[in-house]
């Protein structure tokens, strides 16, 4: 007795098909699962031996062989326990054989038969659209997900009792609805931290703006109590809405992960992570046995905000200069490689010195300068090269933070914000997969950021005296862009370029 089953495994952020073979033959009783599974594809002839006696099933004491084709490439997780247990009713004549190698089959099952959710569902959902496979029966958890792939009919079954029923036809089960489409109200999520509460930091605020509005890299630098942590913070609110695709891809990786809650449909707000400073380079980057997306990864078209920055394992850090760069990570091994996007906006915080008080009038820095250089080398040069935007956050001055007054809100900066987007929206219709000016290079960079002949001249004495690299002067040039987005998407003017000059100017440097 032989029966194909039709599922999938994950590898990095995608799919690919996978065929789980079942055989039962003469021999003695036994149940092996061959084709490189790991760890918990073993454990589940365990569970799916306990969801059949659960269910009432009789499968003939024969000796059952499990194969997942293709047999070199190694499976991990939790999800072939349902495609095996159909196989295995398909052999036993349970269900009928012809209708249950049409669909796709994925679920973990729980020893009374209970299905519990997986991960990479929208993947999955993707790779049977591709394969045209129509049918997708799945756990219930994961339903809303993978109904966002159009072109296939999503089955969610609360347990192999019901997946049974609607092999049989005796109670069929209704297709997933998909949702319409993102809502995302009109402005910063509801009940979040709000700009209007933050009092005296003017270019900070600045800062923080010009960094949403491009997708700028940003550095504060300040003293204890400044008030970084709570500007970072109150980056959600000001982020422009996620487009669908870019809901879709946020939405893949942290189902691939592991990282979306049950039930969860796509993911509509920008990620913003903000991992402890004790994260593992793994951690942050990526890795693991079996290899998953890390923090970067999780920040992909969000922010990554790192806050005490020198207290990261430096190793750590050092794994973000590929990201930051070309805007995906990739993990390899002795036997796989797999490559996770990470296009994220870098929001870091530090204080200048270890005590935290270098160069703050009225406060006493106990440093000394050996202590300094060896503090501001755990932020390598070539690291904070790639951060665009270099701002100091002053004390904040207790006659401003008591004074009555309105500061600007989340939602009027929200408002420029997602104007400037929009025009670089437009502006890069057609090229490809550029959507801001932070991701500007090459012959894109020289064809949206000319300058007059003045803006030249300001550009190269600005050069020259702050002994920016090259890679400095492509930033420079992509942080006028996006101001003068803010200002309405004209030309750069030497003023616009004068404030990027301005935000690159490494000026909490130590001294030598």
């Amino acid at each position: 007795m032989f029966a194909q089953i039709t599922s999938a495994a994950i590898r990095g952020i995608e799919s690919y098909r996978v065929s789980v073979e079942v055989n039962l033959s003469r021999g003695l009783p036994s149940f092996s699962v061959v084709g490189l599974p790991q760890g918990a594809v073993r454990e589940s002839r365990d569970r799916v031996w306990a969801a059949l006696g659960h269910l009432g099933v009789h499968v003939p004491s024969k000796k059952i062989t499990v194969n997942l084709a293709p047999a070199d490439v190694k499976k991990g997780g939790s999800a072939f326990d349902l495609p095996i247990a159909v196989g295995l009713l398909a052999c036993a004549k349970e269900v009928p054989p012809s209708r249950a190698q049409g669909p796709a089959f994925l679920g973990e099952l729980g020893l009374d038969g209970v299905l519990r959710p997986i991960r990479g569902a929208l993947a999955v959902a993707e790779r049977c659209r591709r394969e045209r496979i129509r049918e997708l029966i799945l756990p219930r958890a994961n339903a809303l997900e993978a109904a966002m792939i159009p072109g296939i009919s999503v089955h969610a079954a609360g347990s192999l009792k019901e997946v049974v029923a609607h092999l049989e036809g005796e109670a069929p089960l209704p297709p997933v609805a998909a949702s319409p489409g993102l809502s995302h109200g009109g402005g910063p999520p509801a009940g979040g931290p709000d700009l209007a509460e933050v009092r005296d930091q003017d270019v900070p605020r600045r800062a923080l703006e010009v960094a949403a509005a491009g997708g700028h890299n940003l550095l504060m630098v300040g003293p204890p109590g400044s008030g970084k942590s709570m500007l970072a913070r109150r980056i959600p609110g000001i982020l422009p809405p996620l487009e669908l695709d870019e809901a879709l891809e946020v939405t893949k990786v942290h189902s691939v992960a592991g990282a979306l809650a049950p039930g969860t449909g796509v993911l509509q707000r920008r990620p913003f992570r903000a991992p402890h400073h004790t994260t593992s380079p793994a951690a942050l980057a990526g890795g693991g046995n079996p290899i998953r997306p890390g923090e970067a990864s999780l920040a992909h078209l969000g922010v990554l905000f790192l806050d005490e920055l020198t207290e990261f394992n430096r190793n750590a850090l050092e794994t973000l200069r590929q990201p930051l760069e070309e805007g995906f990570v990739t993990v390899s091994r002795v036997r796989e490689s797999v490559r996770y996007p990470a296009r994220f906006t870098l929001v870091a915080a530090m204080n200048p010195c270890p005590c935290g008080y270098f160069g703050i009038e009225r406060a006493r820095c106990v440093c000394t300068g050996a202590r300094l250089r060896s503090y501001w080398n755990r932020f390598s040069g070539p690291l904070r090269d790639r951060v665009d935007l270099h701002v100091q956050v002053p004390p904040v001055r207790l006659e401003r933070l008591r004074a009555e007054g309105r500061a600007e809100s989340s939602r009027e900066v929200r408002g420029r914000v997602v104007a400037a987007r929009r025009i670089q929206a437009r502006r890069y219709e057609g090229e490809g997969t550029l959507r801001t000016n932070a991701e500007l290079r090459g012959g894109q960079l020289r064809r949206w950021c000319g300058l007059c002949s003045s803006g030249e001249e300001l550009l190269r004495s600005g050069a020259r005296r702050m002994e920016l690299s090259a890679r400095g002067v492509t930033r420079v040039l992509r942080l006028a862009r996006t101001i003068s987005d803010l200002d309405h998407g004209g030309e750069i003017s030497p003023d616009h370029l004068a404030e990027a000059l301005f935000f690159r100017s490494p000026r909490e440097r130590a001294p030598a």
